[in-house]
């Protein structure tokens, strides 16, 4: 699949916002399904872009197919980043375009984007104990598992967290 990433362009806001809604959603993500409060803040990529830089990854045909909030420098979308650390989170694609490379692309522009921040040491995420593709790739790119970081946005929900040392 010809995948390219950039930033995300006027219009593929609300596109962008059902993509990673759905991919939640059929990826089991969401402990209250369509009810789940957290649809709201996935769905709300205005809101991301304005405190953050959203890359979208779009195929040969220009269809947007996956995209991630990349936080230089613990900005204000940062849940774990703290001084000297960036941080992406909302990585999403979509469910014909998995295994073709999309994933992997979009967390390797926020590599090269942290290794582009002036001071950044770090690049940190938080993620789900079922999203195993995504750890895959997070492996295979150099990422380690920063136990001591886990936590829980709400209860019940643990998050793992990995960092990737620039």
């Amino acid at each position: 699949m010809d995948i390219t990433i950039r930033r995300i362009g006027p219009g593929e806001h609300a596109e962008l916002g059902e993509l990673t809604a759905q991919a939640y959603l059929r990826g089991g993500l969401l402990d209250f399904g369509e009810d789940d409060p957290y649809l709201v803040v996935l769905r709300d990529v205005v809101g991301r872009a304005a405190g953050s830089e959203v890359y979208v990854a779009v195929d040969g045909p220009g269809t947007v197919v996956g995209g991630v909030a990349f936080v230089p420098d613990g900005g204000p979308w940062a849940d774990i980043a703290g001084a000297g650390e960036a941080e992406f989170r909302m990585l999403a694609v979509s469910e014909h375009a998995r295994g073709r490379g999309a994933g992997e692309a979009l967390v390797r522009t926020c590599v090269e984007r942290a290794r582009a921040v002036p001071g950044c040491v770090r690049l940190v995420l938080s993620t789900q104990s079922g999203m195993h593709a995504a750890h895959r790739i997070y492996h295979r790119l150099g990422f380690v598992r920063t136990p001591e970081r886990d936590w829980e946005p709400v209860p019940g929900l643990g998050l793992l967290t990995y960092a990737l040392e620039l």
